[in-house]
């Protein structure tokens, strides 16, 4: 199978490729990037998903298109590159497959279409997003579906991963970890939220499934490993993994939030990024918790559990040397 990815050099990419070139001579891989890949450089091409004509020649020869390339952080500024970028990038790849009788495409959207504080959405909950990344996402993803109504014979299949963390990532997640085995950590509110996960060694395969296994229709998948944790799990978690005691204060959810509009005003004086804002105490506190029954029963069968991912992650960044200092930066 010749696959082409867009957007590929990051974290979920990087991991993807792996993946799928374990598999010797059942793929051959194209990874089209703004970015070089640090890992994968003698397969990955300088592009642009904007780029409609460079797009119509990048997927030449494709027999399936991963489409990863997105605007994703939450201080992206202006706010029309999120969607320059994730619904104009779903356009030009489109347009470009059809132009090259490429028709399948697996799309890495998010459980942000659904919003924030929702009750274990399943695939069929309401679009409800609450920032420009969920709204983009959501648009790309109608630009799909109105898609695939006018071409009934292609396959798409759409994932909606909540927040991925593993080795090498630094992104929320990473940082809450960090945080935790620091043994500093400040818990914002009752610690009774829960919070969805999926370890990316998981998620590169269920995408491996999808491509051998979901080939027909429109398909959409929430990916969570489940069961969820919450706060006050996931601390004692990481206590056990590290082999130490971590104490978790807890501050008043009014006072954190208080905290964070002070660091947006702070970061609008200086001009720069910081790392605690309102939006991310907001997201902290919130319940992220959805279903992703219908990927875990249709014969998916995730490798690790969600407790051996957090394991092999915090073994591999907090626990053993490292020998280089590649990362990967998300939300």
């Amino acid at each position: 199978m010749k696959i082409v990815m867009i957007g590929a050099s990051g974290f979920v990419g990087t991991r993807l490729i792996d993946l799928l070139r374990a598999e010797g001579a059942n793929y051959e891989i194209r990874n089209i990037d703004l970015q070089q890949s640090h890992f994968f450089p003698e397969v990955t091409e300088i592009g642009d998903v904007r780029d409609r004509e460079g797009m119509r020649r990048a997927l030449k020869g494709a027999d399936a298109v991963v489409l990863l390339a997105a605007q994703h952080r939450d201080d992206v500024s202006p706010v029309s590159l999120y969607y320059d970028t994730n619904v104009g990038g779903m356009e030009s790849t489109l347009e470009a497959m059809e132009a090259n009788g490429v028709k399948r495409l697996v799309f890495f959207s998010s459980v942000a279409v659904y919003g924030l504080n929702k009750k274990n959405p399943n695939e069929e909950h309401e679009a409800d997003p609450f920032n420009h990344y969920g709204k983009s996402k959501w648009q790309a993803e109608e630009v799909a579906r109105k898609w695939y109504e006018s071409h009934p014979d292609w396959n798409i299949d759409i994932v909606r991963p909540t927040v991925i963390f593993g080795e090498r990532n630094r992104g929320n997640v990473y940082n809450l970890l960090r945080q935790i085995s620091s043994g500093k950590f400040l818990m914002v509110g009752k610690g009774e939220n829960k919070k969805s996960m999926a370890y990316v060694g998981n998620i590169v395969a269920f995408v491996k499934y999808m491509l051998e296994n979901v080939t027909e229709g429109y398909n959409v998948f929430n990916y969570i490993d489940k069961p969820d944790n919450n706060m006050n799990q996931l601390v004692d978690h990481v206590s056990r993994v590290l082999g130490k005691h971590i104490p978790s204060t807890h501050f008043p959810y009014f006072l954190g939030m208080a905290g964070g509009y002070c660091f947006d005003l702070l970061a609008k004086l200086t001009g720069k990024k910081l790392t605690i804002s309102s939006v991310r105490v907001k997201k902290f506190c919130a319940t992220t918790q959805f279903d992703a029954t219908k990927a875990h029963s249709c014969g998916f069968k995730a490798p690790y559990t969600l407790d051996e991912g957090l394991a092999r992650t915090l073994e591999f960044e907090f626990v053993h040397p490292r020998t280089d200092d590649i990362v990967f930066k998300t939300e």
